[in-house]
């Protein structure tokens, strides 16, 4: 399980404004945020490659929008928000091209996850995966960032934008609907 890097510090946020250090500032935070981000999108996705674009256009977004940065959130959350909504933006492209509904995107995914030979693991974290690809996409997203991220609800609020309480819920409703998921095999 990935954690944030703790890579918030005032210094790195003054460099990255200082147009004499911003290139440099810039070269750690993409060396200390790949990581975390890629996993983040990539269970988003499911896709390696789609992940490595997504992850791409992040730090490109992040790079051009650096003037719009005002430093009232952390420098991860605000990677973070970025990412989730290239992510969401991607997936809602991907149901347009596709012509999918929104409950179509749990086969989509199943299917990349089954097709996927980037990642090795054993059947039960095959399932887990599958399992989570079945949650509503909110869920999903809740899910993966509390229990693959270890991240606290204050700061998923942060990202999302929405109350400690419906994060709670979501996290709960999702553990639930994988909890019904994995009682198929009892």
């Amino acid at each position: 399980m990935s954690k944030l890097p703790a890579k918030d510090s005032p210094l790195l946020i003054e460099q990255l404004r200082d147009p004499s250090t911003a290139r440099a500032a810039f070269t750690q935070v993409i060396a200390d945020f790949t990581e975390p981000l890629y996993w983040q999108i990539r269970r988003m996705v499911e896709s390696h490659d789609d992940a490595n674009d997504i992850l791409q256009e992040t730090f490109i977004k992040a790079w051009t929008s650096l003037d719009n940065f005002r430093g009232d959130a952390k420098l991860s959350t605000w990677l973070y928000k970025i990412a989730i909504n290239e992510s969401l933006s991607f997936l809602a492209r991907e149901r347009r091209r596709n012509n999918l509904s929104i409950d179509d995107d749990e086969s989509m995914l199943i299917n990349a996850i089954q097709a996927d030979t980037n990642i090795d693991g054993d059947a039960l974290a095959l399932e887990l995966r599958k399992a989570i690809a079945t949650l509503p996409e909110k869920q999903r997203l809740v899910f993966n960032m509390r229990y693959y991220d270890e991240m606290k609800y204050e700061q998923m609020a942060e990202i999302l934008g929405t109350s400690v309480g419906a994060l709670k819920s979501s996290y709960h409703l999702a553990v639930k609907k994988i909890e019904q998921y994995f009682s198929q095999f009892d």
